[in-house]
């Protein structure tokens, strides 16, 4: 469907795009006309008030909601024109969410967790647990593989989470608050390892947050205002 490869398309190009919810009097305008391009191996932070349209735009980039109107191009190729289960399968190929919540099975364990997506793909086991304990190293919880999320701290959580993320070589990486149920040294932990990610891997990311310190480790920060799009630069990147 999409090329694996590196090219000069934009990975995630947004062209004019609004998003609605509701009719007549009662409408709100979630995104005025929003542009917005992310390129392969970017590292974005999008910032911005509750209600500014920030998670909306994310949900539209990462397939989870459409626009009412505008295109949507993820490398070149017209999302906005995918049924309902081609885009189920752009994201289970392309894209890798991390969420404020975890969002883990309780009851299995660390590796488990990190092979879900795989086991959705089809992968046979064997192959499932190699690439499952590869992510669990690169986000350096490979002693930990056989804890359930229960014993594992919230930045450990976290980095499972990721590693499930990224388990399935993911062009995109959407995070969305990935540090707001942690403290300050974990987030800053965790933040280091999407710039890792990011730097050394390759891996696209796009971030949303409410906090400038985090923000920081990004490459470019957009804000939102309103439905649209207030300023979009480079951050102050931490080294």
């Amino acid at each position: 469907m999409l090329n694996d490869s590196r090219n000069e398309t934009p990975l995630v190009q947004l062209i004019d795009i609004h998003k609605r919810y509701g009719e007549g009097e009662a409408a709100f305008f979630a995104l005025q006309g929003i542009d917005f391009t992310i390129e392969a191996g970017d590292f974005v932070a999008v910032m911005g008030p509750s209600g500014s349209g920030k998670s909306t735009c994310m949900n539209i980039v990462g397939a989870l909601d459409t626009a009412s109107s505008g295109q949507y191009l993820f490398q070149g190729v017209p999302v906005h024109e995918m049924t309902r289960d081609e885009r189920a399968l752009l994201r289970r190929k392309y894209f890798g969410f991390v969420f404020q919540g975890f969002n883990l099975l309780a009851r299995t364990t660390a590796l488990e967790n990190v092979e879900l997506p795989l086991l959705y793909r089809g992968v046979p086991r064997e192959e499932r647990h190699r690439l499952a304990r590869l992510a669990l190293d690169r986000v350096g919880l490979l002693p930990w593989e056989h804890h359930t999320p229960g014993e594992l701290s919230g930045g450990q959580q976290q980095r499972v989470a990721i590693a499930r993320a990224i388990v399935s070589k993911p062009l995109l990486l959407l995070a969305d608050e990935p540090t707001g149920s942690l403290d300050t040294k974990r987030s800053i932990e965790i933040m280091q390892l999407l710039k890792e990610l990011n730097d050394e891997d390759g891996i696209t990311v796009s971030l949303v947050t409410h906090e400038p310190e985090m923000a920081k480790f990004a490459k470019r920060i957009v804000h939102f205002r309103d439905g649209r799009i207030e300023s979009d630069k480079g951050g102050e990147h931490v080294g």
